[in-house]
């Protein structure tokens, strides 16, 4: 069968992609498993969140009924607290820190309950911050992505007024066109991009983007500071014969379709391969299932020892019925009139660590073949390195040099986010917007 859209009825697009990890259902089991909480002393838990929310003190104001003051304690740290607590790889976090780990049990499930306490503000539209008066300063950021709204909203709290340029014509960024369906929906990354701009002091202009219909000449020209949160680019080409073939897609526009359109528009094959095993991947393959294809199989060129995505993420995609090829790398792709057809991979063996600090594999000479009709190209992304080089911004391979967290070698350009780390986790992002933030009041003192 060839890649079709519209496989499914619409209960059954309704059904697959609705949401995988639900809220708790009324305040008694949030309060339930509020109070399983130790309130640590030197809690483990924040230390494995890199926006360091206090998790004990939110936790204990949910306790006490106190959901505005818990609300606070997450978003002072971390504005985009409504989403991470839906996408984040808590499990290696701050879950993954719970003392609750070392005693064999179940650790408190923090994500749930900061959910449960970011939730009612975001959906009753409350107000949290207020903004100080304007210090007639101001700073542009460009992207509207965790990295930039983050910057934006801590200098918004001080005063500074800020204007961000997006590309797209919404806010959110990965947030809103990177991440499965299922994981969170197009309304709340709206009603959350709302909530951060409601403090004040925050424009964002879209449909403007660096370097098409935008300067970083201009911005400095016309603002005392510019952010860049500009993200990375496509993902990485796989280099192989076969590559141009109608069929073979990449992992980002495959789910920033699936976040564009109505879930019945999006084509997907009956038997679909994905290159890679990070949480992009696990996307890609876990929605083509759920789009409708009959067979997704997973390629991975080391072990599942050295997979790039959490546990969790991984049996998500085995209960969706995903296989996996371990230890195979893509070889070339055989097409039969200009059409995908079959996937030659070689089959690998571990080495030695490579610079990666992972174990080299190298072909042993034997090929497998898949009988495939769409492959999905997941191999991680590249960032802006025309860009980059146009504007003389140092960078190490199109990833932005900076120094002290945000600074570039441009005076009063910084930046931060995937632009700068090639891509991590949304929480990453926010905590790059604060340093960002940070670093541009000091500069903004100074001058």
């Amino acid at each position: 069968m060839p890649i079709k859209n519209k496989r499914l009825s619409e209960e059954q697009y309704t059904h697959n992609f609705s949401e995988i990890h639900p809220p708790f259902e009324n305040k008694e089991a949030a309060l339930v498993e509020a109070t399983r909480c130790l309130f640590c002393y030197d809690a483990p838990c924040i230390k494995g969140c890199p926006t360091r929310i206090n998790i004990p003190k939110f936790i204990k104001q949910i306790t006490t009924g106190n959901i505005q003051g818990s609300a606070h304690t997450i978003f002072i740290s971390n504005i985009f607290g409504g989403g991470c607590s839906r996408v984040c790889p808590v499990e290696k976090l701050c879950e993954g820190n719970c003392v609750y780990n070392l005693l064999e049990e179940k650790p408190i499930e923090i994500a749930r309950l900061q959910r449960w306490a970011t939730d009612k503000i975001i959906n009753n539209k409350t107000r949290v911050f207020e903004r100080k008066p304007s210090i007639g300063k101001k700073v542009a950021i460009v992207g509207a992505g965790p990295a930039g709204l983050s910057c934006a909203h801590v200098l918004s709290r001080e005063g500074v007024d800020v204007t961000v340029f997006e590309k797209e014509s919404k806010g959110g960024g990965l947030m809103t066109f990177g991440i499965a369906a299922y994981k969170v929906t197009p309304e709340f990354c709206a009603a959350e991009v709302d909530f951060i701009t409601s403090i004040g002091g925050i424009e964002i202009k879209y449909n403007s983007e660096l370097g098409k219909n935008i300067t970083l000449e201009e911005l400095q020209k016309n603002y005392d500071a510019v952010y860049l949160g500009i993200g990375v680019g496509l993902a990485n080409k796989l280099n192989i014969p076969g590559e141009e073939l109608e069929g073979v897609v990449d992992a980002i526009k495959f789910i920033y379709d699936i976040r564009t359109n109505s879930l019945a528009n999006i084509p997907v094959g009956n038997k679909v391969a994905v290159i890679g095993m990070g949480m992009t991947a696990i996307d890609a393959a876990t929605q083509s299932k759920r789009l409708g294809a009959d067979e997704v199989t997973m390629i991975y060129r080391r072990s599942e020892s050295e997979k790039n995505c959490t546990q969790v993420e991984l049996d998500i995609a085995l209960l969706d019925g995903c296989k996996m090829q371990w230890l195979a790398s893509p070889k070339e792709i055989i097409g039969e009139n200009g059409k995908v057809k079959l996937l030659v991979c070689d089959v690998m063996k571990l080495g030695l660590p490579d610079h990666t600090g992972k174990p080299a594999p190298t072909p042993t000479g034997e090929t497998i073949r898949l009988e495939v009709d769409m492959v999905i190209k997941a191999t991680g992304q590249s960032p802006f390195v025309d860009l980059v080089n146009t504007y003389g911004l140092e960078n190490i391979k199109g990833k932005i040099s900076v120094k002290n967290k945000s600074q570039t070698n441009i005076n009063g350009v910084y930046a931060g986010g995937d632009a700068v780390n090639g891509g991590k986790e949304v929480v990453d992002a926010v905590q790059a917007g604060k340093d960002g933030a940070s670093a541009i009041l000091s500069f903004l003192s100074d001058s």
